[in-house]
């Protein structure tokens, strides 16, 4: 392995433990994937990295649930289909078990894009509720901030191929490592002293926005005019948070958001996608969305609209929004000209908005509300929270105003005030 590499892999895996997660001395640690069951084996490389990381950091135990995409497919294409709705509910009460004593989870976010391209949607469907079902706890544990957790990715072969088809197969997933780590700010001389200064950036953007209590925001762009309500007492946050026990972490590595929560019967309008969206082991692309009173009431898509529709018809919250967020065009993600076909890096290059469940750390005292008194305030409830693409060079947002007049937030994808 090339000994620059080498040196690199390190910084991302001290990168993820000491900012990603901020692991503490005696906490154990649980990797796993963020919504598909476990951590692709090809990545071994990195999650040995990341332990050594870890245990230097003073973890106490760390624990790693695998998994390979070609035994994913081969279920498809083999196991009874009546068998979809099972799931092997011990991955999630490994989960819970660490992180409800205090531990940390690191989530990797790698997968191929088109893995079930052709794969009966309907079966899809019946095992992402069967996933989201078990894994409905871990969710809530993230939305109340009782444990630090962070996302990252690794370059995997049909991922790598996605994102770079041109070029021969033996250079895919260096060039896809390259990126990681430039938008990472891995070549930084110092990542984690950068890092810092751009989490203080972010959390600067979300005071500004919290001093205003902007009643809403109206989005305007090439197939969107949508009005979206902000709930009494929304708080916007950036990726860095603070645990109910006082550990401060970083959710996304990467990240560029400032986001906040909806009131989910405030949204009216349409809203155009603007990159596509890997769901699923598919790809929905070129899709549109109509609201009313906070509802999809309408969709197309050029590609995997039948996966569209699914996803919407998952439970009552998954056709509402849960997440309003903010990100300048001109974000390292976006620059970088690349379509990643991977939500967590893809929604750090554009404006975006989530399907689904809130995160009850969006309102204010919001982690000790119960589930329907966070939706007595507004808050969205799902099994789902599947974030999309929306924002472009040519997306205007404005700031609605208690007397309902309107001031620019962002004009032509980047932010319209100084701080």
């Amino acid at each position: 392995m090339d000994v620059n590499f080498q040196t690199n892999l390190k910084k991302y895996a001290d990168l993820a433990i000491k900012v990603g997660l901020n692991l503490q001395p005696g906490q154990k640690l649980i990797l796993q994937a963020l919504k598909y069951g476990g951590v692709p084996i090809q990545t071994a490389p990195l999650v040995r990295e990341l332990t050594v990381s870890a245990y230097q950091a003073g973890a106490r135990l760390v624990d790693v649930l695998w998994r390979d995409d070609a035994l994913k497919l081969i279920r498809f294409e083999h196991a009874p289909r009546d068998s979809f709705e099972e799931f092997p509910a011990w991955q999630a009460q490994v989960i819970l078990e660490v992180i409800e004593n205090g531990g940390a989870m690191l989530s990797i976010s790698s997968f191929d894009p088109d893995l079930m391209e052709g794969q009966d949607p309907d079966l899809l469907d019946l095992q992402q509720k069967a996933i989201q079902k078990h894994r409905k706890p871990i969710i809530t544990h993230a939305g109340k901030n009782t444990m630090n957790w962070t996302v990252l990715s690794i370059p995997i072969a049909g991922w790598a191929r996605k994102v770079f088809p041109d070029l021969p197969v033996d250079e895919q997933e260096p060039a896809l490592w390259d990126a990681l780590f430039k938008i990472c700010r891995v070549y930084e001389e110092d990542p984690l002293k950068a890092w810092q200064v751009h989490i203080t950036d972010l959390d600067k953007r979300s005071d500004f926005l919290n001093h205003k209590s902007y009643q809403g925001l109206h989005y305007t762009a090439p197939g969107t005019d949508l009005r979206i309500g902000l709930p009494v007492g929304h708080t916007w946050k950036s990726a860095g948070f603070t645990t109910r026990s006082g550990i401060p972490f970083t959710a996304n590595v990467p990240t560029e958001e400032v986001f906040t929560l909806p009131d989910r019967e405030l949204t009216e309008g349409i809203v155009s996608s603007s990159r596509p969206l890997a769901y699923s082991g598919n790809v929905i692309n070129n899709f549109k969305l109509t609201f009313k009173k906070g509802k999809v009431v309408d969709f197309s898509a050029e590609q995997g609209e039948q996966v569209l529709e699914n996803l919407l018809k998952i439970d009552q919250g998954a056709s509402m929004l849960g997440e309003v967020a903010l990100v300048p065009n001109s974000s390292p993600i976006s620059q970088s000209g690349l379509l990643f076909y991977n939500t967590l890096l893809d929604e750090n290059a554009s404006c975006h908005l989530a399907l689904g469940n809130a995160y009850q750390f969006n309102i204010q005292g919001g982690e000790k509300l119960s589930t329907e008194e966070f939706k007595a305030r507004g808050g969205n409830t799902s099994l789902i929270h599947d974030d999309f693409m929306i924002g472009s060079g040519k997306m205007n947002i404005d700031g609605i105003i208690a007397d309902g007049k309107t001031e620019p937030v962002m004009r032509d994808g980047e932010w319209a005030f100084k701080l």
